[in-house]
């Protein structure tokens, strides 16, 4: 299941909408102006924004710039949904960081077909595939974790938390993401979990990860946050 924010001030269509992305298994909030999505992004980072360019107050071409220019958001995906069908209207959008395009009056079948695309290329974490990086795998559909050894296979085990906190560093290797986001994208609020909550679980995915030595994947970078890494010491027997 995704969160997903609809940001539609016809209302007709933010119901239609979230009917079918509720009937797909997604969690949905609507907002009806740029004030009132700016909101729910600020409460909880949703996974993908779909996003009409006319607005009341502020322009969704205009939300999309801000949100590509604020470090928080500037990976959020997002598809713009409008009236505005002309190809500079198009080009407008892709270049103020829209991730797909769609014109009104539209097909609610290929708005979730493009939905699945953006968040297939865009958020992994959210998805069923099998992850492996440096020999350690994660399969999210049957929640096993292992790794080979010199010594064969180890089977991991590990808390929730830790599961979706590793997950998400195993579908962004190298990257470095500091204490807020991991909050925003693991909790899903950053608000309401401390970062030192946060640490403990660190040092708990560490100590899971340690049987298959492979605790040293998780790195802190000081003074930014952490990242999996994919250049380990060679397995020993």
């Amino acid at each position: 299941m995704s969160r997903i924010v609809v940001v539609e001030d016809e209302s007709a269509i933010a119901e239609l909408i979230a009917i079918n992305l509720r009937h797909a298994g997604h969690e949905v909030t609507l907002a009806a102006s740029a004030e009132q999505a700016q909101r729910a992004i600020d409460a909880v980072l949703p996974d993908l924004v779909v996003l009409d360019w006319m607005l009341p107050g502020q322009s969704g071409l205009a939300l999309a710039r801000q949100w590509r220019a604020s470090e928080r958001t500037r990976e959020l995906p997002i598809i713009m949904l409008t009236a505005r069908s002309e190809e500079a209207d198009k080009v407008a959008g892709l270049d103020a960081g829209a991730d797909d395009y769609l014109s009104k009056p539209f097909s609610t079948n290929e708005l979730m077909a493009r939905i699945r695309a953006v968040l297939r290329r865009k958020a992994p974490e959210a998805l069923e595939d099998m992850v492996e990086v440096a020999g350690l795998r994660l399969d999210p559909a049957t929640r096993r974790i292992s790794r080979r050894t010199g010594a064969g296979e180890v089977d991991l085990k590990m808390g929730p938390t830790e599961f979706r906190l590793l997950h998400f560093l195993m579908t962004h290797p190298e990257r470095v993401h500091s204490r807020a986001q991991l909050l925003d994208r693991v909790w899903g609020d950053h608000v309401f979990i401390e970062e030192r909550t946060e640490d403990v679980h660190v040092k708990r995915l560490r100590e899971a990860l340690a049987p298959a030595q492979a605790a040293g994947m998780i790195e802190t970078v000081r003074g930014a946050g952490y990242r999996l890494t994919q250049h380990v010491p060679a397995l020993q027997a």
